[in-house]
C-alpha cells in the first residue's frame, strides 16, 4: 500500500496498468520543480492531455494540473525535452514486482528508455536503445553498479515471484524467515499485502517459509496481481492509499482511478511564491566580501573532507596496506588493464572495496565509507603525507582570503530589531518545535511530562510518535503535517539513542485511540509508559541530528529541533550529533558560535534572550559534537 513514505510494488503495478490503458501517448514537455519533482506532459488521442508527476524514491502517478513551471527550466528537464519531446510512448512496464518503471519512447528511427527508480535514494535515468545511460537525475556509484553517463544501465535480477512458480518454490524452501516476512521482504510484497496473501491462501503467517506449500501462496500472489491490474477500486485511509480494499477494510468510497486516489492522498507540490521583493542592491566591496566568505567556506569543507580521509586510512590501516602491497606487486608483471579485469572478477575480499582503477597515474579508488584515492607505488605514509600537503595548501588559501577580506572595508548596516522578545507560552516547559509547514510538535522531558502530554494535551486529530528505543520522549503532533520526517527526527534525537551514542534510530507513529494506560491482566505499566495497540507506521534508520538557532522574526528567541525546521526560521544556526561533550559544555560551544556571528552591539541587546540556559533547553540528553547543520 502507498504511504506518505512511498509506493509499494503492488501500487506501482496498478499505476502501470492504468497508464497502459491510455496508450498511445506522445511526450510533449518535461518540467522540473524544486526540490525533487519531475513532471512530463503527455498528449493522447482526441486532444486528451495528461500530467505525469514523478518524485524519485517515492511515487509516480497522474495529476490533474501542475503549478507554474520555473521560468528557466533546470538542466535535466531541458535534457528530457531535447531527447523525448515529440516522441511516442510505445510501452510502460514494471520490472517484475520491483519499484522500477520503464517507459519506452520512440522518436523517428530511435528508441529511448526512461527508467524511474522509486526506491531509496531514487532516480530518473534516460538511456538510449541499448540501455546506455545518456544522463540521470542523480549520479550514483554503488559497489555493484554505477549510474553515470556512458555506462550501461543494469537492471536488478527478477524477484522470486515473477521468475516463475518453480523459482518461487525454491525461494520459499531456502528462506529461514517466517512466511509473512519472506513474502514482505524477500518477495517484495510489503507487510500488509504479505499478510493478505497468507490469509487468502489459508496459511499461518508465523509458519516457517520452508515448511509452507508454495502452490497456494503462488496462486494467492497471482490473484493479488490480477486485482492490481484489472479490479482497481481505490481505498484511501488515514495513512495509506490502496488500489483495492483488503479484508476487513470496507468498500471503496473515493475516486474510481488509482492515479486520482494517489493525487488526493499525497501532498501537493507547493507553488513557488511570487517574487515581489526587488533584488538587493549590493556594493562592489560587499559582493567581493561575499565571494571571499564563500571561498573560505569551500576551502574549509575540503579540509574537513581531507581530514576524514586521513582518519579513514588509519582506521583501515591493514586493509589499505594489503591493497597497496598487492597492487604494487601485481603491476610488476601485469598491465593495469589486466589488473582491472582481475579485480572486477573477484566476488570477495579486499578487491571488492576497489571501485575504480586509474592507469594514467597508477592509482585506485578505495571504498572506506568515502572514496579514497591511493597511489599504488607509494607507501601508506606517503599517501597520507600527500593528503596532509593538500590540507596545508587549502589552509594557506584560507589565510590569503581572510587577509584580503581584512583589507576590504566592511559596510556597516544599521540594524534595528523591531521584533519583540518571545513571550513565555504554556508549551515552552516541554520539548517543542514547529515543523517547516507550521505544525506544533511537543515532547516530554521526563516520565511525568510524558504522562501529562498524553492525558491532558493529546486530542483526536493529533499523532502519537515514539522512538523504538528504551528511554524515549513521548512526542505529540498537534495537527496534520506533511513533514513527518522532521517529527521522526525530533523523536529519535530526544531519546535514549542519543545518550547511547547511536547515529540513527527507528521511530513509529500511531493514532491517539491506539494509546492506552490500561494493561492486560498480569501486566504493569510504569509511570510515563503506555500500551500501544494496533498497526504502527514506522520510519526506519532516522538520523539523529539537532540544530539550535536564533530566531529573529516574528519574535526573538532561541529555537531548536530538526535542522530543516530550525533553518526554516533561523539563519544563525549550529548543529549537533551524538558525541563526546556533556550537555552543559556543548551548550557553551553553541552559544559561542552563535554569538561570534553577531556584532558586539547585537550581543549586548540579546543578553536576556541568548544565554547558556536558553541554549541548553534544546540540547539532547547525553554527549554531543558540533556539526555543520
Amino acid at each position: 500500500m502507498a504511504t506518505i513514505q512511498g509506493m509499494s510494488g503492488i501500487d506501482i503495478r496498478a499505476v502501470v496498468a492504468e497508464l497502459s490503458d491510455l496508450l498511445p501517448l506522445w511526450v510533449d514537455k518535461a518540467y522540473q520543480f524544486e526540490p525533487n519533482f519531475l513532471a512530463i506532459r503527455l498528449n493522447g488521442l482526441e486532444h486528451a492531455r495528461y500530467h505525469l508527476l514523478i518524485e524519485p524514491a517515492k511515487r509516480v502517478h497522474l495529476v490533474r494540473s501542475l503549478p507554474p513551471p520555473p521560468k528557466m527550466p533546470p538542466h535535466f528537464a531541458m535534457l528530457l525535452r531535447k531527447y523525448l519531446s515529440g516522441g511516442k510512448l510505445l510501452s510502460v512496464r514494471q520490472h517484475g514486482l520491483q519499484r522500477i518503471v520503464i517507459f519506452e519512447i520512440g522518436k523517428k528511427d530511435l528508441s529511448f528508455f526512461l527508467i524511474l527508480e522509486l526506491f531509496d535514494p531514487g532516480n530518473v535515468v534516460l538511456c538510449d536503445g541499448d540501455f546506455t545511460i545518456i544522463n540521470s537525475f542523480s549520479h550514483h556509484r554503488f559497489r555493484e553498479r554505477a549510474v553515470v553517463p556512458g555506462v550501461r544501465y543494469e537492471l536488478p535480477g527478477q524477484d522470486p515471484f515473477t521468475s516463475g512458480e518453480e523459482k518461487f518454490s525454491e525461494f520459499l524452501r531456502n528462506d529461514d524467515r517466517d512466511i509473512v516476512r519472506a513474502l514482505a521482504v524477500g518477495a517484495m510484497l510489503g507487510g500488509k499485502y504479505a499478510e493478505y496473501v497468507c490469509e487468502t491462501a489459508g496459511v499461518d503467517k508465523t509458519a516457517p517459509a520452508g515448511s509452507v506449500d508454495a502452490g497456494p501462496i503462488y496462486s494467492a500472489v497471482s490473484r493479488l496481481l490480477a486485482r492490481a491490474e484489472t479490479e482497481i477500486s481505490p481505498v484511501i485511509t488515514r495513512d495509506s492509499c490502496l488500489p483495492f480494499p483488503l479484508t476487513g477494510m470496507g468498500g471503496p468510497g473515493g475516486p474510481r482511478a488509482f492515479n486520482e486516489a494517489l493525487e488526493s492522498f499525497f501532498p501537493l507540490i507547493q507553488k513557488p511564491e511570487k517574487e515581489t521583493k526587488k533584488a538587493e542592491k549590493v556594493s562592489r566591496e560587499e559582493r567581493i566580501r561575499r565571494q571571499q566568505v564563500a571561498a573560505v567556506k569551500k576551502f574549509e569543507e575540503k579540509i574537513a573532507r581531507t581530514e576524514r580521509i586521513v582518519a579513514l586510512i588509519y582506521e583501515n590501516y591493514p586493509l589499505v596496506q594489503e591493497v597497496l602491497e598487492s597492487l604494487d606487486q601485481a603491476s610488476k608483471s601485469r598491465s593495469w588493464q589486466e589488473i582491472e579485469a582481475i579485480l572486477k572478477s573477484q566476488t570477495g575480499g579486499p578487491a571488492t572495496r576497489i571501485t575504480a582503477v586509474h592507469p594514467e597515474d597508477a592509482s585506485v579508488d578505495l571504498d572506506l565509507g568515502e572514496q579514497v584515492n591511493l597511489r599504488v607505488h607509494e607507501s601508506l605514509e606517503a599517501n597520507v603525507g600527500a593528503y596532509y600537503d593538500t590540507i596545508k595548501k587549502f589552509r594557506k588559501k584560507i589565510e590569503g582570503a581572510r587577509g584580503a577580506m581584512a583589507k576590504v572595508p566592511e559596510r556597516r548596516e544599521k540594524k534595528s530589531s523591531s521584533s519583540p522578545v518571545r513571550k513565555k507560552r504554556w508549551f515552552h516547559r516541554f520539548r517543542w518545535f514547529y515543523t517547516s509547514d507550521g505544525v506544533l510538535v511537543l515532547g516530554g522531558k521526563d516520565a511525568g511530562q510524558n504522562e501529562e502530554l498524553v492525558k491532558k494535551y493529546m486530542e483526536g486529530g493529533d499523532r502519537f510518535v515514539h522512538a523504538d528505543v528504551h528511554g524515549a520522549s513521548v512526542v505529540i503532533v498537534k495537527g496534520r503535517t506533511v513533514r513527518m520526517d522532521e517529527v521522526a527526527q525530533f523523536a529519535a534525537s530526544y531519546s535514549g539513542a542519543w545518550r547511547s551514542g547511536h547515529f540513527s534510530a527507528d521511530v513509529y507513529s500511531v493514532a491517539p485511540d491506539q494509546v492506552s494506560k490500561t494493561p492486560e491482566s498480569g501486566e504493569y505499566v510504569a509511570r510515563g509508559s503506555f500500551i500501544v495497540r494496533g498497526e504502527r507506521v514506522y520510519y526506519h534508520n532516522v538520523p539523529l541530528e539537532v540544530a539550535i538557532g536564533l530566531e529573529t522574526s516574528p519574535e526573538l528567541g532561541v529555537i531548536g529541533g530538526p535542522p530543516s525546521a530550525v533553518k526554516e526560521r533561523a539563519s544563525n544556526v549550529a548543529g549537533l550529533r551524538p558525541g563526546q561533550y556533556e550537555p552543559n559544555d556543548i551548550a557553551k560551544k553553541v552559544l559561542r558560535i552563535i554569538r561570534e556571528r553577531l556584532s558586539p552591539q547585537e550581543q549586548k541587546g540579546l543578553k536576556g534572550v541568548l544565554n547558556t540556559e536558553t541554549v541548553a533547553a534544546f540540547v539532547p540528553p547525553g554527549g554531543s559534537d558540533l556539526v555543520e547543520p
